[in-house]
């Protein structure tokens, strides 16, 4: 009996990078097991997220997208991925305007085509409430928490949820951050119960920094979308970064704008085809 062929697309949005599933024949999204095979970059396709288009959740909407993570869990949001998935409906021919609304796990965002393979994505509201990143023994939002992690050591940090749950530290230089030994450590804190994204984040001035960011379900990305929005968001609310930002990951860099505490931060970027494939494993 012959295999069933799974068609797919590998992409990638400023070196963050995904196989998309295009599921609105109404086909059920991929289980846990299917996702860790396709992530994997060695017996697999590789990627850091599957990302599955499928039939609008909102009326008016185009499409809705779900997000995969490396591990097989299902992420909420996702910024790179949202411009790669505008980027994939604008070549199928199903979008035809120059802006048009996507549904995601989190909220429906409006997706502006830029032109030069570069779309620019609204990504909500930042939420500061501790019950809304989520935190737990946190009662009032705080510029900076503090946790404590093994041997005692302390690490302070700011909180936002994008849709997901981030976490910042600033730091003085990015390249020494141990984004890999504490970013583990700081996502099993009791204090985020849900795990989180913690992003490393360097000042260069009020315009710009340098972000690495050790996502939840992945692990260190070359690029985070909504972990560039929540670090221009913490650190413009401690006055340390203008409204206007442009974020320097290790893939590429994402143009971030947050004209005021009760606006949609807004995220331009790149969103690029690598290759077509079909899988029959």
């Amino acid at each position: 009996m012959p295999q069933a062929v799974l068609r797919f697309s590998k992409m990638h949005g400023a070196g963050n990078d995904f196989v998309v599933l295009d599921l609105r024949d109404g086909a059920p999204p991929p289980a846990p097991e299917f996702c860790r095979a396709l992530a994997d970059r060695h017996t697999g396709v590789g990627c850091d997220q599957i990302l599955t288009i499928e039939p609008p959740t909102a009326a008016g909407s185009l499409a809705s997208y779900r997000i995969w993570n490396a591990d097989g869990s299902p992420s909420a949001q996702c910024g790179n991925g949202a411009r790669c998935v505008a980027a994939w409906l604008v070549r199928d021919g199903a979008a035809r305007e120059s802006r048009f609304d996507l549904d995601s796990p989190a909220a429906t965002h409006a997706v502006d085509v830029l032109g030069d393979g570069r779309y620019r994505v609204a990504m909500g509201v930042p939420r500061f409430d501790p019950a809304q990143v989520p935190m737990a023994g946190v009662a009032r939002p705080q510029a900076l928490y503090e946790a404590v992690l093994d041997a005692g050591e302390r690490v302070r940090f700011g909180a936002v949820s994008m849709g997901n749950p981030h976490a910042v530290i600033e730091v003085d230089d990015v390249d020494a951050a141990p984004v890999r030994t504490l970013g583990p450590v700081l996502q099993a804190s009791p204090m985020l119960p849900q795990s989180a994204n913690i992003g490393f984040a360097q000042v260069l001035d009020r315009g710009r920094i340098r972000l690495r960011v050790f996502e939840r379900g992945v692990g260190e990305t070359l690029a985070c979308g909504s972990g560039a929005c929540a670090a221009v968001a913490v650190l413009a609310q401690r006055g340390r970064v203008d409204r206007e930002v442009m974020v320097a990951l290790p893939g590429g860099e994402l143009g971030i704008a947050w004209p005021d505490d009760a606006s949609q931060v807004a995220m331009s970027g790149p969103a690029a085809f690598v290759f077509e494939g079909e899988w029959t494993g």
